[in-house]
């Protein structure tokens, strides 16, 4: 790292007064040895210990990595412990508050420090996914040539926020989220080191469970809550933190949602998910948490009334005007209202009987399509309005179906290419039993020939009205 006068002077004061920065700060690990949790990427010979200079360099010299996982597990954690333990220049950028600018500045710094002194630069650059392609590409150069050996870490799906060049010059790490067993070890410890609470409280078993159950896999999120129930602990004279005193602390558990990352996508797909498989106390959970979370109500509503067509269609011809219905409300009064409003649609598209068969007939016909088969109108269905349209042979021999009994006309109305195609195959379910015992006599009727005989050929129907 290279601080400049402000960051000296802060870590002068933590170093006189360690008290002064947060619990989770303390608790920060020395060395590898002491990371809880990844341990998949922590065996002797992987990318990290390699970092930190544990298998040496040479010709098969450690790659850039990318760190990918939630906030809360070790990304950042990770990349301290390589600044405390490697010999290398370590420089850290946040791509929050950092530009190309800043970039290239450090990727100079590195070749200067290489060529002059021989010492390689690590790069932590935090929040990768908030840079643009243009941001990303200008660290391309560096990391290919191995100017520096970036450590880059995301929250989101990197497939999706980092351009495939620099993914393909770097090693994707995936953190995984950390167990009940990690955390606890992190809190125990933390009750007991010199450099974290050094004994002052005990934690109650039932404390520690909640604590468990808040921080969600979250180790800082972890340690924050603990270092509040210590304190309230010890402001009350106690020597133990108990459940009532972490309660008082910490308000309430912070959903583990983020709104512009991969959360948002998994728990909105986990909706639909549960909705679709009609179990309506799943789905009101995934409801709560996107709630919970302060997730746009119009976007949950939007959610469902894509649901109610691709998953219910006309099992339950109902369906769709309760979760349009919603939409509307929502959009009209907000939060916190809403979430009745979104509580009442949930149910009621979990409950209902279930078809995809308006999903699967218009997939089936767009298949076709992109196929090649579409072919020419049959002239008979061709617009017949306009001059001239008679002498091109257009609407000659229509049956208006509403001169033919049943208002049925037996007539090709599909292109050549996908005549006798059937993209509609209706379920047993719920109303649609209606509608599969309906389109089977329709179909019979139209592969009939009674209602030409009747009906008055050429007659287009009711003059449409001109507009504009």
């Amino acid at each position: 790292m290279e601080p400049d006068l402000f960051t000296a002077a802060a870590e002068a004061r933590q170093e006189k007064d360690p008290a002064s920065s947060p619990l989770a700060v303390r608790m920060r690990p020395r060395t590898l040895d002491e990371v809880v949790g990844q341990q998949h990427l922590l065996k002797p010979g992987a990318p990290l210990r390699r970092l930190v200079g544990e298998g040496g360099g040479g010709p098969a010299g450690p790659s850039s990595v990318i760190l990918w996982g939630p906030p809360g597990i070790g990304k950042t954690t990770l990349a301290y412990v390589v600044s405390q333990a490697t010999r290398k220049r370590f420089v850290e950028l946040s791509a929050i508050t950092a530009g190309v600018k800043e970039v290239r500045a450090v990727i100079d710094g590195a070749r200067r420090a290489t060529g002059g002194f021989g010492k390689e630069t690590v790069l932590f650059l935090d929040e990768i996914h908030r840079f643009s392609k243009a941001q990303q590409d200008s660290l391309l150069p560096a990391v290919e040539n191995r100017w520096v050996t970036l450590i880059a870490a995301t929250t989101e799906n990197p497939y999706f926020s980092v351009i495939s060049p620099l993914l393909s010059r770097s090693l994707l790490l995936t953190l995984e989220p950390l167990t009940d067993d990690d955390l606890r070890a992190l809190m125990r410890r933390a009750l007991t080191e010199e450099r974290g609470l050094a004994g002052a409280v005990t934690l109650s078993e039932a404390a520690e469970a909640h604590l468990l159950r808040i921080a969600g896999g979250d180790a800082r999120r972890a340690l924050t809550a603990l270092e509040a129930g210590a304190g309230g602990a010890l402001a009350k004279g106690e020597g133990e933190i108990t459940l009532e005193t972490v309660e008082e602390a910490v308000d309430r558990a912070a959903v583990k949602y983020d709104r512009d990352g991969d959360q948002h996508y998994d728990v909105a797909s986990a909706l639909i998910k549960s909705i679709r498989g009609s179990d309506v106390d799943a789905a009101l959970h995934y409801l709560a948490r996107m709630i919970e979370a302060g997730e746009d109500p119009r976007f949950i509503a939007r959610r469902l009334m894509i649901s109610a067509s691709e998953d219910i269609g006309l099992a339950d011809p109902t369906a769709l005007p309760t979760a349009v219905a919603a939409a509307q409300a929502v959009a009209l009064i907000g939060f916190p209202e809403a979430a009745l409003t979104l509580s009442h649609a949930t149910i009621a598209l979990a409950l209902a009987p279930k078809s995809n068969t308006a999903t699967t007939a218009i997939g089936a016909a767009l298949a076709d399509v992109r196929a090649g088969l579409a072919g020419p109108v049959p002239p008979h269905l061709r617009d017949g309005h306009y001059q001239g349209a008679a002498k091109l042979g257009h609407a000659r021999g229509y049956v208006y179906p509403h001169d033919v009994p049943g208002a049925i006309a037996a007539q090709q109305y599909a292109p050549d290419a996908v005549q006798g195609k059937r993209y509609y195959e209706p379920t047993r379910y719920g109303a649609e039993a209606r509608y599969a015992d309906v389109v089977e006599k329709v179909r019979e009727r139209l592969r009939s020939t009674d209602g030409r005989d009747r009906a008055a050929p050429g007659r287009e129907g009711p003059t449409r009205p001109q507009v504009g």
